[in-house]
This record gives C-alpha cells, sequence and structure tokens, in this order.
C-alpha cells in the first residue's frame, strides 16, 4: 500500500549536528532491564525497533562510573573495554538497518545510593533525593561535592564519551532530567552553592555547559551530542530576565548541544499511565523549546496516532517525535505508516507494565507486545510468524489470552476457530475497559479482533459457549482453553492470607459488577488485589452517585500502582470524586449495614456504615471445561490451558501465556528451549595485552 500523503513529513531526513536521521522517528532512551548482563538480548531488542523503521534508536541510561550506580534496579555501564564489547552489539544490530545509535551517558548522583558500590552518593550541597519513596529509601546521605569532584564528573563522562564512540554509538547524551546530578546542579532546591556553579541560572547551568563541551571535544566532533532536559520544575519557577527558569535554561543553552531532548521531571507524568494522560501530554510544559532554540527538539507523549505526530511537526513543537513505550508496544509503527498500514498499528495502551517490570528488576514486559524482550531469547518476532503448520485449532475462550492464541496459531498457518461463549469478544476487557480512564486497554481486544478479521483460516464464533461433548465432537487437532479467571469473595487476614468471605447480603465481587449488578449505598470497596482494579471500580460506583469508602489492606490506594505510576493519579482521583479513603485495614464482619474493620499490624478495630461490600481481592483460576475434557472419554490429544485459566495475572500475563502457548503447540519441547545469555567473558590482563601489540 501506498504512504498517505500527509505523512510524508514524518519521513523527512533531520540533520543531528554531524549526523542525519533517516527520518523524524526517534526512539529516545528509555530503561528496558537489558543491561551488561544480557548483551545479546539487548541488541536484539533494541535491533529490531531499527528494522521497524525508527530512524534513530537509543540504549537506556549508562553510567559513566562507578559513583552512579543505581543497583538494585537494571544499570548498564560505559566504565572499561569490556563495556564497549557489550554495547558494540547493539550499535551493529541498530546500524545493521540504517538507523543511528544513541547512548544516555549517565551519573544520578544522590539519586543512586550506591548500594553495590558503596561509593558516596556525589550531589551540589548534600541534599538528598525522593529519600522516603520506595525503592529509594537508604540510610545514606550524599556528599556535598567539592571541585575536584566536579573535574572528576567532567573527566568521566568525557572518557565515557570515548568509549561510547568506540562502541559505535553516533549521539551521545548528556542528561540533566529526572532528578540526576546534572539535574540537581540545575535546581536550586538541590544546588545551594555559593561557587561558580551556584546561586544565578547562569552558574547553575555552567556544569551542563561543560559537560556538552567536554563530550563533544572527547570525540573531535564527530558524534552528535544531545541535551536531555526535564522542563515541569524549571517551568513554574519564575525568572528576572525570561518567562521562567525553564525559558531561561534553554537560552541560555540554546547553541551549545546538537539536540535538545526534553521531558517531564517525576516518572508518573513523564510516563504518566492512559487512565490519566491523554497522548500528548507533555506539550504544555516543553511546548516553547522550539521559540528559544534553531537545534532539532525530540520529546514524547505516548505517541500513537501519526496524524498527532504530523501536528507536532507542523505547529512547531518537535522536529522528531520521541517514541519509548510506543516503540516497545510496536517496534515497526514507521514502516507501518510509511506502507500506509497505519491501521495495523500495535498501540499502546498505557498500562505502564513495560516500567514495572523496569521497577521489578527484570526486562520490560509490554502487554501488547509479548515478544518483547524475546527476540533473541525466544526467537520471537513481532510481526514475522513462520507458516510452519497445518491442521485445526479450536481456541476456547475469547478474551486476551485467546484472542491472541488464535491470532499467533493463524499466523502459523493452522485453520483457527475461535469460540466465545459471550456475544462480544474481548473476555475481562469488556468490563474493565469501560470503567473510568482505562477505555485504551480495549486496544488489546481491538487490534487482534481487526487482524483476525482479515484472516481467511480464521472464523470467529461469538454467542457459543461449548461443553466438553460439543468440544469433542467438533475434532480439532488442537484445543486451547482461555476462559478466563473468576473473582472470589475471600477476604483477607491481618497475615495476609486469604479468609473465608462473610455471609451477608449485598456482597459482590467485580464480575458481579460485570454482570450489571448495582450496589446499595453507601458502599465499601475493599481492596486486596492492589494494582488497579480496586480504585476503578470505586471511582465506576461513586459516577454512580453512590457514597464509596475505600479500604485497603496497602499503605495508599492501589499500593501496587507504585510500579506503574498510577499510584498519584489513583489518590487525586479518589479524591476528586469525594471518595472517602482508609489503608492498613482488612474486614473483619460485614452484616449489611456495619462493616467492621481492623488496623493490619495492631488489630485495632473500628466500623463504619456500608449497606454494601465490593471485594476486590483473589482470584481463581482453572476451568470446569478443561478438567471435563481431561477426565472425560477421547481427551484431545493436543489440550492446552493458558491465559488467566492456567494462573490469574495481569493482562500482560494473559497475552503473554495465550502467545507462548500458540507458539508451542505442534513443536517438541527442545525446539521452544528458552537461550540464556549473559556477561561477555571478561578478558584477563594478559589478552589486553596481546590487544594491544
Amino acid at each position: 500500500m501506498a504512504r498517505t500523503p500527509r505523512y510524508d513529513v514524518l519521513f523527512d531526513e533531520v540533520k543531528i549536528g554531524p549526523k542525519t536521521a533517516k527520518n523524524r522517528f526517534f526512539q529516545v532512551p528509555h530503561a528496558s532491564g537489558m543491561t551488561n548482563a544480557a548483551p545479546q538480548v539487548r541488541a536484539a531488542f533494541r535491533g529490531m525497533k531499527a528494522e521497524g523503521g525508527w530512524g534513530v534508536v537509543c540504549t537506556g541510561a549508562c553510567s559513566v562510573d562507578p559513583s552512579s550506580d543505581d543497583s538494585p534496579f537494571p544499570c548498564a555501564t560505559l566504565w572499561d573495554d569490556d563495556d564497549v564489547r557489550a554495547h558494540a552489539l547493539m550499535t551493529e544490530a541498530v546500524h545493521a538497518h540504517g538507523a543511528l545509535a544513541g547512548v544516555e551517558l549517565w551519573h544520578g548522583g544522590a539519586a543512586t545510593v550506591n548500594r553495590t558500590s558503596r561509593a558516596a552518593p556525589l550531589s551540589p550541597s548534600g541534599v538528598p533525593w525522593m529519600p522516603t519513596h520506595v525503592g529509594f529509601m537508604s540510610a545514606q546521605r550524599p556528599k556535598v561535592m567539592d571541585a575536584s569532584d566536579i573535574r572528576d564528573l567532567i573527566r568521566w563522562h568525557a572518557e565515557a564519551a570515548v568509549r561510547a564512540e568506540r562502541a559505535g554509538f553516533d549521539i551521545l547524551y548528556v542528561y540533566a532530567g529526572m532528578g540526576y546530578l546534572p539535574y540537581q546542579f540545575l535546581l536550586s532546591d538541590y544546588n545551594h552553592r555559593t561557587d561558580a556553579y551556584g546561586g544565578s541560572v547562569r552558574n547553575r547551568v555552567r556544569l551542563v555547559e561543560e559537560l556538552i563541551d567536554a563530550v563533544r571535544e572527547a570525540t573531535h566532533g564527530r558524534a552528535a551530542v544531545a541535551l536531555r532536559l526535564s522542563m515541569q520544575e524549571l517551568r513554574t519557577r519564575p525568572s528576572e530576565v525570561a518567562e521562567s527558569e525553564a525559558h531561561e535554561v534553554v537560552g541560555l543553552l540554546k547553541d551549545a548541544p546538537d539536540l535538545f531532548d526534553v521531558k517531564m521531571d517525576y516518572s508518573a507524568y513523564d510516563c504518566a499511565p492512559s487512565r490519566f494522560a491523554a497522548e500528548g501530554s507533555h506539550e504544555p510544559v516543553i511546548d516553547f523549546v522550539k521559540t528559544i532554540t534553531d537545534k532539532p527538539v525530540v520529546g514524547v507523549g505516548r505517541f500513537t496516532s501519526p496524524d498527532t505526530m504530523v501536528g507536532m511537526v507542523r505547529r512547531g513543537v518537535l522536529d522528531l517525535i520521541g517514541g519509548a513505550r510506543p516503540s516497545i508496544a510496536d517496534p515497526f509503527l514507521p514502516q507501518k505508516i510509511a506502507e500506509g498500514r497505519e491501521d495495523e498499528i500495535r498501540e499502546c495502551i498505557g498500562c505502564n507494565m513495560c516500567i514495572a517490570q523496569w521497577h521489578d528488576g527484570v526486562w520490560v514486559r509490554c502487554t501488547q507486545n509479548p515478544t518483547a524482550g524475546e527476540e533473541w531469547r525466544r526467537g520471537w518476532h513481532p510481526e514475522v510468524v513462520t507458516r510452519d503448520s497445518a491442521g485445526q485449532v479450536l481456541v476456547v475462550g475469547g478474551g486476551p489470552a485467546g484472542l491472541e492464541a488464535a491470532l499467533t496459531l493463524g499466523r502459523r498457518g493452522y485453520d483457527v476457530a475461535l469460540a466465545e461463549a459471550r456475544d462480544d469478544f474481548g473476555g475481562r476487557l469488556l468490563f474493565e475497559g469501560a470503567l473510568p480512564g482505562l477505555r485504551a486497554w480495549m486496544r488489546v481486544a481491538e487490534y487482534r479482533l481487526g487482524q483476525l478479521r482479515r484472516m481467511p483460516n480464521v472464523a470467529l464464533y461469538p454467542g457459543s459457549a461449548m461443553t466438553a461433548d460439543e468440544v469433542r465432537d467438533f475434532g480439532a487437532d488442537h484445543v486451547v482453553i482461555a476462559t478466563g479467571a473468576r473473582w472470589t469473595t475471600n477476604l483477607c487476614g491481618a497475615n495476609e492470607l486469604p479468609m473465608p468471605g462473610v455471609a451477608a447480603p449485598r456482597v459482590f465481587t467485580p464480575d458481579d459488577l460485570a454482570r450489571g449488578m448495582v450496589p446499595d449505598g453507601p458502599v465499601a470497596v475493599f481492596d486486596f488485589d492492589n494494582y488497579y482494579l480496586g480504585t476503578a471500580v470505586a471511582e465506576q460506583l461513586a459516577e454512580l452517585g453512590l457514597a464509596v469508602t475505600y479500604v485497603t489492606t496497602g499503605g495508599a490506594a492501589g499500593a501496587w500502582g507504585l510500579m506503574t505510576n498510577e499510584q498519584p493519579g489513583m489518590h487525586q482521583a479518589l479524591a476528586r470524586r469525594g471518595i472517602a479513603l482508609r489503608t492498613l485495614e482488612i474486614v473483619t464482619g460485614f452484616d449489611g449495614e456495619t462493616l467492621d474493620l481492623a488496623q493490619i499490624f495492631t488489630g485495632a478495630p473500628t466500623a463504619i456504615a456500608a449497606r454494601s461490600l465490593v471485594i476486590v481481592g483473589q482470584r481463581a483460576g482453572g476451568s470446569a471445561l478443561h478438567e471435563a475434557l481431561v477426565a472425560g472419554p477421547d481427551a484431545p490429544a493436543s489440550l492446552h490451558l493458558t491465559g488467566d485459566a492456567l494462573a490469574p495475572g495481569a493482562l500482560v500475563h494473559a497475552v503473554y501465556r495465550g502467545h507462548e502457548t500458540a507458539r508451542a503447540i505442534g513443536r517438541a519441547p527442545a525446539d521452544l528451549a528458552a537461550r540464556r545469555d549473559g556477561p561477555l567473558a571478561r578478558r584477563d590482563q594478559s589478552h589486553r595485552a596481546e590487544a594491544a601489540e
């Protein structure tokens, strides 16, 4: 198909200092969890994006010195020759498809507490960064940098720049954002210095200028130098000479880098979940940068619509369309636009499961793209599935796992029948996607249904509940059961073990609400699932005009939402809707009029009025249909249980299980083994000497 002409501007070349990007699609640096400990995995993950048409592909933050140690978070390094070899695998994979490779030279300063290296954290004035934030909590406090520390920091960047160029990187970043060390010099809250690096904005900018100069001089101008700036806080600070300190900073640095990469200060806003922020949400903060500098500007905003992208360019907001999450969800987004296949884009749903997995210390995962992180390990390609099979597969259950299994099996060449008991496909998404803020999550079903309806070897059967006898009579060569999980009325004890539910009127689960049942108010939502659903259900009930109290075992609403950046938005939403919030409590009794509660640590009792109780707690997997098929006569020889029916989890787990099942059917176990990556073997001194000779 031909490209839609109005999207031609997205494929213009863009000059970035001494380098030229082949188009405006720029995969900005983002954490992947794939450090130098998994160089093959990292190379394949980034290389896939270059194959998909991104003009620039960057790796994530790379520490320039052991005094910037982010453990236990996955932390890449550029400390020595072994690191050069590891990163070279990635740049080679990116260059193979004509893209530029970028690297984010990074020093965390007070934001890293150096748990492994045990080096004293560095900061402009000894001010800690978010010391009470889970994940960053530590009794360690930073050292005030002296003149020699500043000289060292500049030298470390220069030396890392040399190594980065040797590794093959084209664009070298100085990172002055998100609480990291150069950012701490820019912001007066952290910078209380009285020397040439503190006080006025002019002085606070000095370190960033010197880092840019050092990186450029170290590579003799051969590499492009990018500056990544967080604008959120600076935009709020008044300036005596400009509209804000952000304007003043950009004005002072307008000619220094070859590229400005502009973003927000805090992860919850920089990588805002779709539940609380629309596409392009950064624009009100970063829209002024191009009015001050002639250098190209890149920014992000969970861009998935090519029309939005074109608007950013035409209106003079951005020169390059930055992508982190959208590039994970669909590495081939640029190619699809180039080929007039924009309706095939696998759009990011903004669930932030990718971010959550990095917080967990593992490779990023993606709800929409189950192949993310599996490109090298399992040989999975997001777009190409070898047509290597024949025969018929019956998939029972049209939720996220069933849809993904059917799509992948269809691409493999099987004749696929997908049967769904309800009149509509989507499974749990039919309810969850209708909750406040979660409409974008329906893209999981919509994308897959759009692809399935084009496939001549796939037949869709809505309104088709199936018995074990009907499955056997269908006579498929393979049967996949993806019938989902169910919510229980179990309660949670003080030790967080499941407890039997209460025998009382008007006790509901999310499944009851999905069937259209409406509680009487006042209603209490007891959440010990501690992810998104409890607060979303509370919001929906408040929308109906009910008085709602949200009760949770966690110390915050949707406690696990800290991992997905949802927690601030959850609290703001509850407050905005007038929903009462009670934390660190369990339900001990309910009689249809009064809800008995106890503090989870002390057992101190309390009670509130409630006519209805909604329990968002424990889910149960399993499938009566699967059990009947296993126990009955003539069980299918190739029978597979997958998705939430196999093991309840988040959408990302259901989609992955469906994909994994579809890849495995008809293949020998030996062919399914995942490869194990590891650090490149370290060279001993004799090898180094031989190499030098």
